[in-house]
């Protein structure tokens, strides 16, 4: 029997059960009520989003081809689509994620106004954000199974037995739009109890992996900024232990942490750690620090911090803010540092923030990182603050004049230009950015590849497309050749935004509620039959 009848019969016997004071109550109804609302709490979500995760983990790990993929989604209904068009396109939502982007929490979602991805949004916004993903992500799973269970009528009402075993199979095998969310908690939002607070928030709303940085928490800024600030291993390390107590105190055991490192670009720091005895990690993280020797008290100001490394005596370099500075070039082998430290105390997937998308640059890190951790692996920002074209240019370009090429028609400053779009250099830069995803998880140990922002561009681009047109001479073709038009030729179920916003499905729930006295919004003169 498919788990679809089994409901119903239950739910058949619980309405006996009530001597006849629920008799009005339909059972196949309820039970269609109860599939379509699969996860009754976030934390529902998480513990099924983890255990997710954790396959595919595994997977990657047997096989590098196995990566997983997500775009960064500002809105549940953003988030709905991409989930919708996955599914269309590619028949599955296996191995697709959704991301939850702090940058675009700060710039779209705050009370505030548009914000800098500097921690200055509420942090409340970032649960917000979760459970609204997941509302509309439930929503498209009632939408579908709505149509099927119509489906399923039609085929009963015509007699037609062999359909109406088809559409009960394609019940009973509904793969749900509830993917995992990789959710930002930026650096923690304050100290470590702040950090834990905040991270049961998210798991109660449904996030089954956080995401968290070492920046110091009050000056925390963009990975694609300048003026990073990071904390000793300790602070950051309390930060792990927060989000990983959470999980467990909520019973998310296999909850993921990203342990996120921007020392590549930050050559900072607000403090100096204690080290107890040679060679314990504040020992290794004072050693990155930019220090000058002390011979005398004529060596030290009023106000210098002095420090002992390796026996001598060495005064860190503190700028007029107060911050310390790392020695330059120091900042891969912090990034190793940082990497190992963060998965030997329970983080279980890597972020390194990069300036490029250079394999060859990842994979110099991965790869020490694994002599040491043999099962390292990262989650890796597609950054659009990376100018894509002009990097794979320049890379090729780089490749060439290594192997003794001629690049004497190539100008390496300026390979963004246009009248290189149709030159072989170019050509071969699109096939190495279209690879790039595969041969990083190959190569660089890539589990998981997002882009962040990607979806704050298309509603920028899209809304250009249409301002430029529909402002200007193609009035009202701009928006019937552009979007709707397309949206038919495409097959997006979009065009039919009374059922994409929930009529039919209220439509539904009014019949089962009232029975012929409904008063339903779907009848012949519903405009959106035009586009049946």
């Amino acid at each position: 029997m498919s788990a679809y009848q089994d409901a119903i019969q239950t739910l058949n016997a619980l309405r006996e059960a009530q001597g006849g004071k629920w008799d009005t109550i339909n059972p196949e109804y309820a039970a269609r009520m109860k599939t379509q609302n699969r996860f009754r709490t976030g934390l529902d979500i998480a513990r099924y989003t983890a255990g997710i995760m954790r396959r595919d983990m595994a997977a990657y790990d047997a096989d590098t081809s196995q990566y997983t993929q997500s775009l960064g989604c500002w809105h549940g209904f953003i988030g709905q689509q991409k989930m919708l068009a996955v599914k269309r396109h590619h028949g599955t939502t296996d191995k697709r994620y959704l991301y939850l982007s702090g940058w675009m929490v700060a710039a779209l979602r705050s009370d505030f106004g548009p914000l800098p991805d500097q921690s200055m949004h509420e942090k409340t916004s970032v649960p917000s954000l979760i459970e609204e993903l997941y509302t509309f992500l439930r929503q498209a799973d009632a939408r579908e199974l709505g149509h099927l269970f119509k489906a399923l009528d039609e085929a009963r009402d015509k007699g037609d037995q062999v359909g109406a075993r088809a559409i009960q199979d394609k019940i009973d095998n509904f793969e749900t739009h509830v993917v995992p969310i990789i959710a930002d908690i930026d650096a923690g939002f304050g100290n470590e109890e702040a950090t834990y607070l905040l991270a049961k928030k998210m798991i109660e709303a449904g996030a089954c992996c956080i995401q968290i940085e070492n920046q110091v928490s009050d000056a925390k800024q963009c990975g694609h900024q300048a003026g990073k600030v990071t904390v000793p291993h300790e602070d950051f390390l309390a930060k792990i232990n927060a989000v990983r107590y959470a999980f467990l105190e909520l019973g998310v055991d296999d909850g993921v942490i990203v342990a996120r490192t921007d020392s590549l670009g930050a050559g900072l720091t607000q403090k100096i750690p204690v080290s107890r005895e040679p060679g314990d990690l504040a020992s290794q993280y004072n050693h990155f620090l930019e220090t000058t020797p002390v011979a005398s008290a004529e060596d030290v100001a009023e106000g210098d911090t002095l420090i002992k490394l390796d026996g001598e005596l060495r005064k860190p370099v503190r700028l007029a803010n107060g911050l310390y500075q790392f020695k330059p070039g120091s900042g891969e082998d912090r990034v190793v540092l940082d990497c190992i430290t963060s998965l030997q105390h329970g983080a279980d997937l890597l972020w390194i923030e990069t300036e490029k998308p250079h394999v060859g640059q990842i994979a110099g890190m991965v790869n020490r990182i694994r002599e040491v951790c043999p099962d390292a692996k990262l989650v890796y920002n597609n950054s659009p603050s990376f100018n894509w074209t002009l990097n794979f240019r320049q890379q090729v370009f780089d490749a060439w004049e290594q192997e003794g090429r001629d690049v004497s028609a190539y100008d390496r400053g300026d390979l963004m230009n246009a009248a290189y779009d149709d030159s072989e250099l170019a050509t071969l830069a699109d096939d190495w950015t279209r690879n790039f995803q595969r041969d990083a998880a190959r190569e660089a140990g890539i589990f998981h590849h997002l882009i962040t922002l990607p979806t704050y561009h298309t509603a920028a681009l899209s809304t250009d497309d249409l301002a430029r047109g529909y402002f200007g001479e193609e009035g009202m073709l701009a928006y019937v050749a552009g979007v709707q038009r397309q949206e038919i030729r495409k097959g997006l179920a979009c065009v039919k935004h009374q059922d994409m916003a929930g009529s039919n499905l209220g439509d539904d729930h009014k019949e089962y509620f009232s029975g012929e006295g409904a008063l339903k919004a779907g009848g012949k003169d519903n405009t959106m039959n035009q586009f049946a």
